[in-house]
Order: C-alpha cells, then structure tokens, then sequence
C-alpha cells in the first residue's frame, strides 16, 4: 500500500505504510546523533559563562547575565524558528537555529577579545537558538511514530542529550588550553569549539534529516489537503486554547522545567554553605543529570503503557518528594543528592509525557505551532524562576525555595487530576497514544 503525498511545494515523496517503520528509525538515529554532537556545545561553554561575563564586565555582580541571556535567547526564538518550521518543515528550522548558535557563539568570541559586554550579551542570546534546536528534536521524533510508541521516541532523542551533558564539561579545559597564546582568553576558546559543533551538527542534519519528518507527517495525514489555515501561529494558540488536554500539557512542562531549573541552579550554593567541596558539589550535579537525562528511556515507556496523565502524576510525586529531602538536608549531603536525582527523574516524566500529550492533543497542521509555544513557555518561566531563586534564598533560605517549588507542582498536579476525572480511564488512555484520531 502507498499513501500518495499532498500536492504542496517541497513535500516529500511518496512512502508506503510498510516503509514508515524504517523511516522512522532512521530519523530517530539521525536525531539522536545529532543530539549527541550538538549536545556537546551547550555544555563545554555554558559553564565558562559567568565566568567570562565576569572577566569582560569587570564585576561579579553581572556574571549571572550571560546565562540569563542565554535562556532569553531560547525562549524569544523558540516562535520565531516554529513558524519557519510550520512553513517549511523540521529541517530547514533545525539547521537555521545551529547556524544561528553557531554565529552567537563567535560572537562571544569576539566580545571576549574586544572586551564589550552588550556584544557578549548579544552573543549569547543568539547561542541560545542551539538549546532550542536541542528542544525541538524531541518533537521532530514525534512527527512519524505511531501513536502507541511516541513518548518512547522523544524519550530517546531526550536520552541521547546524556552524551553531551556528561562529556561536555569535561571538554572545557583541553578547550580553553587550545588557545594558549592567542589573542582569544581561555574562558572564550570553548566558545569556538561550540561553533564549530554546532556547524558540524547543522551539516549533518540538512544532509541526513530526509525526507523531512513533519513534512512527511502531513503528506500521511488524512486532513492535509485542508489543513493549510492551521499552519500558522496564531492557529496554535487557538489549538491549545481548544483543548484542555493541550492546556495541561503546556502547564506540566512549564512547571517541570522551572521547578527543575530553580532548585537545581542554588544547589551548589547551598551545599557550599554547608561545607561541601567542588568535587561533591560535581557529584551531585552529575546524578542529578543522570536522573534528567539518563532514564527518560524508561519514562517514555510507561508514558505509552500506563497513559501521558498517570506519568504526569509521577512527575508531580517525584517534583515533591525532591523538594522535601532537598530542602530539609542541611548538611547531609546524601540527602541533598538524593533529592537532587528524584528531581532530575521528575523533570525527565514531566517533559517526556508532557510532550507526548501536547502532541497527541492538537491537530498535525498546528503542531509545530504549538510545540514552540511550549518551548517559549517554559523557558521564560524557568529564566524567571532561576533568577527568582537567588532572591529567596537570600532572603529566605535553601528550604524556602524548595518549599515554594513544590507548592508549584500543586497547580499541575490538580489539573491532571480533573483532566482525568473528566472522562472514563479507557478513554484517555486511547487519547494518551494508543488511537489517537488522524494519526
């Protein structure tokens, strides 16, 4: 059986029902390799961020401003690269938001060099657009799995990101020692390492990444000759408005993410307060990564099995329980690790079923829409929370802040609890993945 393609410039060719399997794999190997390159260059030079914003300010009072801009970054071009996707499919938005990366990351570079901190500002907003081309991977898995596997797709784009988060860091000194006596400051040289990636990552989608994932869904979907009207911004926002289900989504990812980011970025201090040193501070950081990155695998599996709302409620149970043994540590950093891990858990359920029920709760042609809504969202809600969160911990303290961020998983919790209650189990679990209607 062949599914002939819509008549639209640039669709894909035509693919017969026995093919798609082996389509889909092979997008998930190239967006996953991608991930794993590309994942690279966020880490080896985001840690060197305040530092260098330090060196070319001349303050410690605005180091954290290049990590801020950054995230800024990530939100303010997530609609602007899913409106080219909505238009032109995942390919083109993908290789756009590396190159823009890519063009960030130099001029950091170059405001390292010349010494001027609106430039470094500017630089590192564009470096943002790499972190939102890592987002959108996960939905680009999405576009092609069936109903029934599509958290597991996102989860192992969103496992693949392990690779870089570990082996990123790591790279950052042999990064900044390749530079030595140059004019470019060692805290920048990981900067270039960055851009190089990032172009290598870009090459490597607009080559492989054919035919294009969301292109192709839409020549499948049964809809398509009509749907052109939904293939706008503005037809996003009205899909989630539509639908309770795309609602809770878009609430159980934002909060994920900024209860997530929030605790996580004061952490280190508050181990510092309570007599931890750099290498126990790392040590937590990297089970904490673990949990967020490491096990989404299994997330994805119980998202498809059990249903994206019951995987919400774990990721609402594991959120609290982080937040209670982190904030009520103190000096014992076994606890604190231990938070730490069930807090990185939590954000991987909450972002991994989230996902798949954005997807699963709108219409193919607003998807993309939709999807960079979503990554606006929780982006700007974590870039407030992160930087809401040295405020409360000053003035508060270290359990205040964990106390406050399980009361934001409250909200998200009670809407998946009535969004539930509102139709039979059976039902949702066939609207979860299992018969999703013009899949």
């Amino acid at each position: 059986m062949t599914v002939t393609r819509r008549t639209t410039a640039g669709a894909p060719p035509a693919v017969s029902a026995e093919d798609l399997p082996r389509l889909q794999r092979r997008t998930s190997r190239v967006l996953m390799t991608s991930q794993m390159v590309g994942g690279l260059g966020v880490p080896i030079s985001i840690a060197l961020a305040p530092v260098l914003a330090t060196e070319v300010s001349g303050t410690d009072e605005l180091s954290g401003m290049a990590s801020t801009a950054a995230v800024a970054g990530t939100a303010l071009l997530a609609l602007p690269l899913a409106a080219l996707m909505t238009r032109r499919g995942r390919r083109p938005g993908l290789v756009l938001a590396y190159l823009i990366g890519a063009a960030g990351a130099c001029l950091v570079v170059l405001a390292a060099v010349v010494k001027n901190f609106p430039l470094l500002m500017l630089g590192m907003a564009c470096f943002g657009a790499a972190s939102c081309a890592n987002l959108q991977a996960r939905f680009a898995a999405a576009d092609l799995a069936a109903p029934d596997h599509r958290a597991r797709a996102i989860s192992t784009v969103v496992w693949a990101t392990t690779i870089g988060a570990v082996l990123g860091p790591n790279l950052s000194a042999p990064a900044s020692r390749s530079f030595a006596g140059t004019s470019i400051p060692g805290t920048a040289g990981p900067f270039l390492w960055a851009a190089g990636i990032f172009l290598l990552t870009a090459g490597l989608i607009a080559v492989a990444l054919r035919p294009d994932p969301l292109l192709t869904a839409r020549a499948l979907d049964p809809a398509g000759e009509d749907a052109h009207q939904g293939r706008s911004l503005r037809a996003g926002f009205q899909a989630v408005a539509a639908s309770p289900r795309a609602r809770l989504a878009l609430v159980t990812i934002a909060v994920s993410h900024t209860t997530m980011v929030s605790i996580m970025v004061m952490t280190p201090v508050d181990l510092g307060h309570h007599g931890a040193g750099l290498e126990l501070i790392g040590l937590v950081i990297s089970g904490h990564i673990a949990g967020m990155f490491a096990f989404s695998p299994v997330m994805g599996w119980l998202a498809d099995r059990i249903g994206r709302l019951s995987v919400i409620g774990v990721a609402a149970g594991l959120l609290s329980a982080a937040a209670l043994l982190a904030g009520t540590a103190g000096p014992r950093h076994g606890q604190t690790a231990a938070g730490l891990f069930l807090l990185g858990l939590g954000w991987s359920a909450g972002l991994v079923s989230g996902s798949a029920l954005l997807t699963d709760s709108v219409p193919q042609a607003a998807r993309a829409a939709v999807q960079g809504l979503s990554d606006l969202t929780s982006n700007a809600c974590a870039g407030l929370g992160g930087a809401a969160a040295g405020l409360i911990v000053a003035q508060a303290g270290y359990g205040w802040l964990n106390a406050i961020g399980a009361m934001l998983v409250l909200p998200m919790a009670s809407l998946a609890l009535f969004t539930a209650r509102r139709r039979p189990v059976a039902e949702d679990a066939a609207e979860d993945g299992r018969a999703a209607v013009g899949d």
